[in-house]
């Protein structure tokens, strides 16, 4: 309350002195039992050679006519109130109330969505313009932008959406709550919802990478071994991952099991490719996967997207090689030579 108080009697300096021409030094007081304003002029004694602001100082003469016992260098402060003033107190006092209110509301906006960063939520499409996509949460409004939707996708006014809450910012218009559908940890999120092993903490997702729109590879992994991972995130007869494939409308989902062991990791990263076998180099940070040549395309992927995102999800440069290339790299056998 102290606080909008002081608000309060900051606004009504300034509506004073605007409307009543004053460059008087003022304070207003608000008693807040009674509603009542008091504006006081505060100027300072000074001696008459001295005088340099008649706004603000008094000789002694004119003090001691406003307090005979007056001496220099005293503030002597006097009610100035105008009679008019009732009015102009009322019509700013709404004014302040009312900004300072909608700065309450945005700041508990903001707080309230900065804890929420991470979480994905559902919300309806209020608007689209120029690309971005404004979805209406039940406090607060929300910005998809163009680059953080999955390509191909298209929303209506009043469609219903779920999003990640990627990052909240405060702005002097009051918070900007960004969304995102094409981060792969959006994707986390909607099987950390589907999932209740992940729920509870049996399976743990690792890590994941994400080309939207097209694919996604999600590493799992098992804090029980009775609990299989990929068959958890999967669910019965697919019944888990469906329901996320169909938000993701239709992207490619490989759920990838974790493994401490490098070559067994980067082998089960190149999924759907069936890997012959993995050498891994530069102290665990690249790896030489064979395949067989009919499996290259697939363990490449197109523009090469599955060895990208299977790097990304290991965190290991992956080189992909049929064993016919090693061979014609390495070059032909050397020769025995002849025993007589």
């Amino acid at each position: 309350m102290s606080v909008l108080v002081q608000a309060i009697e900051e606004a009504l300096v300034v509506a004073y002195r605007k409307n009543f021409d004053s460059e008087e030094d003022v304070k207003v007081t608000l008693e807040e039992k009674t509603g009542t304003f008091k504006v006081t002029a505060r100027h300072t004694v000074v001696a008459e050679d001295a005088l340099d602001d008649p706004d603000k100082q008094y000789t002694l003469e004119e003090a001691q006519e406003v307090k005979p016992d007056a001496q220099l260098g005293e503030v002597i402060e006097e009610d100035v109130t105008p009679p008019s003033f009732g009015r102009i107190a009322a019509q700013t006092a709404r004014q302040v109330v009312s900004q300072k209110l909608k700065e309450a509301e945005r700041n508990l906006i903001l707080r309230e969505f900065q804890d929420r960063v991470g979480e994905v939520l559902s919300g309806k499409v209020q608007r689209v313009e120029r690309g971005h996509v404004y979805v209406e949460f039940s406090k607060a409004e929300a910005v998809l932008p163009p680059k953080e939707q999955i390509p191909g996708e298209v929303f209506r006014t009043n469609d219903r959406i779920k999003c990640f809450v990627q990052e909240v910012r405060a702005t002097p218009k009051g918070p900007q709550i960004v969304l995102t559908r094409a981060s792969p940890k959006f994707v986390e999120k909607l099987f950390q919802q589907a999932v209740p092993e992940i729920q509870e903490g049996i399976v743990e997702i690792k890590s994941s990478s994400r080309e939207p729109g097209s694919r996604v590879k999600i590493s799992v992994a098992s804090r029980d071994d009775r609990v299989d991972p990929v068959g958890s995130c999967v669910g019965l007869k697919g019944s888990r991952i469906k329901g996320i494939v169909d938000e993701l409308n239709g992207e490619k989902i490989d759920i990838v099991r974790f493994s401490t062991n490098p070559a067994d990791y980067v082998t089960n990263a190149l999924s759907p490719a069936k890997v012959v076998s993995v050498t891994i180099g530069d102290e665990g940070r690249s790896a030489l996967a064979i395949v067989a040549p009919a499996q290259l395309s697939l363990a490449i992927g197109k523009e090469g997207q599955n060895v990208k995102l299977a790097t990304r999800l290991t965190g290991i440069k992956i080189d992909i090689k049929t064993e016919q290339e090693i061979q014609d790299i390495a070059g032909p056998p050397d020769k025995q030579p002849e025993t007589e």
